[in-house]
């Protein structure tokens, strides 16, 4: 069995005995490999965002949160890469660290053929890309975390001129166009709507204060008239 099939075969494993404990011992002559490198396959599948936990000591081993699993999936390797392609194009965008992480629990828990004709189909993709030149800046986590959460948080800014200040803004929503990324906040240095490229964020501190709830359509109330603002459609 090659590493790629252990992992999965790891996860069902894991999976079929929740909420019961499998030690590290018992999956190594499981899958006739050592202790040490079903530790290290255990760390990999943890790193990835599968919610495995351990305990030490006797009785200790792993367990896995099924709530927190996905079942194995009828994605077709050509749909496996139809969202890859599209997480892919996430870099630099709101929650691009959780998309890749969102990736790789998806070819986790597909079957093993499938996942490897989805590897063997991504193979033959290619991005193109400038050899030179700045690469997009990603969207600070905490920026991500202070929408999630809807948190106050302090800004340290660098607007078109290169002028650079401190505010505490209440973030409402992203909004992403054709030059990148945008956080629109209720900023309470100027006491109004502000709007911000992300990639001009130079420092984010999340603060303790919860934002007040501000309405998602207000903040939108100016744009142009040939433009058009779409949610995300999540079906």
């Amino acid at each position: 069995m090659n590493r790629t099939d252990r992992l999965y075969a790891l996860v069902e494993e894991l999976r079929a005995c929740a909420p019961r404990r499998v030690s590290a011992r018992e999956l190594a002559a499981r899958y006739e490999v050592s202790v040490r490198t079903i530790e290290r396959d255990i760390g990999a599948l943890q790193q990835a965002g599968v919610p495995i936990f351990a305990d030490v000591g006797r009785g200790g081993g792993y367990t896995l949160d099924r709530s927190r699993t996905l079942p194995p999936l009828n994605f077709t390797p050509a749909e496996a890469v139809a969202v890859a392609i599209a997480l892919a194009r996430a870099d630099g965008s709101p929650y691009s660290r959780s998309a890749r992480t969102a990736l790789h629990k998806i070819v986790a828990a597909m079957s093993a053929d499938d996942g490897a004709s989805a590897r063997e189909l991504a193979a033959r993709i290619r991005f193109l890309a400038p050899a030179e030149g700045d690469d997009e800046a990603s969207v600070p986590a905490v920026l991500e975390q202070a929408v999630l959460s809807r948190r106050v948080v302090r800004l340290t800014y660098v607007d078109r001129t290169g002028a650079e200040t401190e505010r505490d803004v209440e973030p409402v929503t992203f909004t992403a166009s054709g030059d990148g990324w945008y956080l629109t906040a209720w900023c309470r240095m100027r006491g109004g709507r502000r709007i911000f490229r992300t990639d001009r964020v130079r420092r984010a501190a999340l603060l303790e204060e919860t934002a007040p709830d501000r309405s998602t359509e207000s903040v939108h109330d100016d744009i142009p008239s040939d433009y058009v603002v779409r949610p995300l459609e999540f079906v």
